[in-house]
């Protein structure tokens, strides 16, 4: 078996990947039905071209999750669309509007009808994203093009950011700013989803900095007077360059626990990348310990808007605790399928506590996890937390048992965690434009979380010396 038989056709959807985690961001943050819409049909035509024959058996598991977390979306999408559901309750609220009326009208599970059809773009691209990324991400080579792709394309809207907020703040591409007007936001219309997308970005590129840090240090040892020398040079200045780009994009935005959150996963991912060099657990405690006195020495330098809005605004904002507690009671009321994928908008104004300032429409729940559980029913959202901490899991593994490559799982370890955390408290995963950066450096990171197939410059496979002893043994034996 050779390296053209293995992937010969991943080079088309491995461009369409590529392509997609590039420009997702540009438009907006990809947040409007089209947009999303189209990133659907251009990764449902890259998973189309993109070959199974790679996948091995240790694969097979986290195939299998991914088809039952896609059955399980789709029956109880069944449910809120159907006409005649097959054991979901319709929703009472069709009942009382037929009474008021005088009207039959035709229930449904879902609050408003058909409107989960239309709000499947979202989770639909994800899932495409990191399916297309797993085929793809066998190949090692893929995987670290992947990561290079979405540093160098995340340094280039950080750029563009910059700019755009010393010229004129105002403007987000060619459109006037509706908020947000006196802070970064680059290509995205939120803040937040800003913050923690050049906080992944600066995250990949802290990763890249580290590598080449690595490759030119003896093993076993971090020599630090040898590392700062290091930095003189040209193949270690560019990324420290590009980091500090990300990392300035980032604190412009003035978002707290996107600046937090990201801040602190750089220095795990730091960790995490040198866990072998670190003598012993208290030298690793101490690098995190060091670490997160680094940032909170950065925040209170760099980060002063972002200090101030803790002094004034504390750790949530205004009303944000109340929403939480009112999509509980949304949640109590509809635990087994929900009010229908994407009605939040339209569900959460019955249910909306009166301590909450009267100001501004709620059109999300400001925690992805509570708006799942309220838009999809308690088990589907349990399915899906249990899928994400399956991922994790294997995400560590990966980094515990990869020698080579070990940048792509500590890299999607680490941008998952800090899309997750932050989505507890935020919506930055239902923003397409960094969920499918997101979604595909998971599926990178899992890929790759596995022993790789040793390719030989001829394209040959090469069997691993353990592997050939014991095929020698064996015949021996015959």
């Amino acid at each position: 078996m050779n390296a053209q038989t293995l992937l010969p056709s991943n080079r088309i959807s491995s461009a369409i990947l590529f392509l997609t985690v590039a420009a997702a961001p540009l438009p907006l943050g990809s947040a409007d039905p089209p947009t999303i819409a189209l990133w659907c049909i251009v990764l449902g035509v890259a998973v189309i071209f993109a070959s199974p024959r790679a996948l091995r058996q240790e694969h097979l598991p986290l195939v299998g999750l991914a088809l039952v977390v896609i059955l399980a979306y789709g029956f109880v999408l069944h449910e809120q669309i159907a006409a005649h559901p097959w054991i979901a309750q319709s929703h009472p609220l069709w009942s009382k509007a037929a009474e008021t009326i005088g009207t039959p009208i035709p229930p449904s599970v879902s609050i408003a009808r058909n409107q989960p059809y239309y709000a499947l773009g979202a989770p639909l691209a994800n899932m495409l994203a990191i399916i297309c990324s797993f085929l793809v991400c066998i190949d090692r080579d893929r995987a670290r093009q992947l990561i290079l792709v979405v540093a160098w394309s995340g340094a280039a809207y950080a750029f563009y950011g910059v700019v755009v907020y010393a010229t004129n703040p105002a403007r987000i591409l060619w459109y006037e700013k509706l908020a947000y007007r006196d802070v970064l936001t680059s290509t995205f219309v939120n803040r937040n989803t800003a913050a923690v997308y050049f906080g992944s970005c600066a995250i990949l590129w802290l990763l890249l900095l580290s590598q080449k840090i690595r490759y030119r240090l003896p093993a076993g040892r971090i020599y630090w007077r040898a590392v700062l020398r290091m930095f003189q040079s040209g193949p270690i200045l560019l990324p420290t360059m590009m980091l500090l780009l990300c990392v300035a994009a980032m604190l412009m935005t003035n978002s707290r626990a996107g600046i937090v959150i990201s801040l602190m996963t750089l220095v795990l991912a730091f960790t995490l990348f040198f866990r072998r060099d670190l003598s012993s657990r208290t030298a690793i405690a101490t690098t995190l310990v060091v670490g997160a006195m680094i940032v909170l020495v950065l925040l209170q330098i760099l980060g002063g808007n972002v200090s101030g809005r803790f002094d004034v605004q504390g750790l949530s904002d205004e009303g944000r605790l109340d929403v939480y507690r009112s999509t509980l009671r949304m949640i109590a009321d509809h635990p087994w399928f929900g009010t229908g994928l994407g009605t939040f908008v339209w569900s959460f104004p019955a249910y909306r506590s009166a301590n909450i300032s009267v100001w501004g429409v709620w059109d999300r729940a400001h925690s992805t996890p509570l708006e799942l559980a309220s838009d999809l029913g308690l088990p589907l959202a349990g399915l899906i937390v249990f899928a994400w901490l399956i991922v994790l899991c294997v995400l560590v593994r990966g980094v515990w048992i990869r020698q080579r490559d070990l940048i792509v799982p500590v890299a999607a370890l680490a941008v998952a965690i800090v899309g997750l955390i932050h989505s507890m408290i935020d919506f930055s995963l239902q923003i397409s434009g960094y969920s499918v950066v997101v979604f595909a450096l998971a599926g990178a990171g899992l890929a790759q979380s596995f022993p790789s197939i040793n390719i030989d410059r001829s394209g040959e496979a090469v069997v691993p010396l353990k592997t050939l002893s014991t095929i020698k043994t064996l015949v021996r034996n015959l």
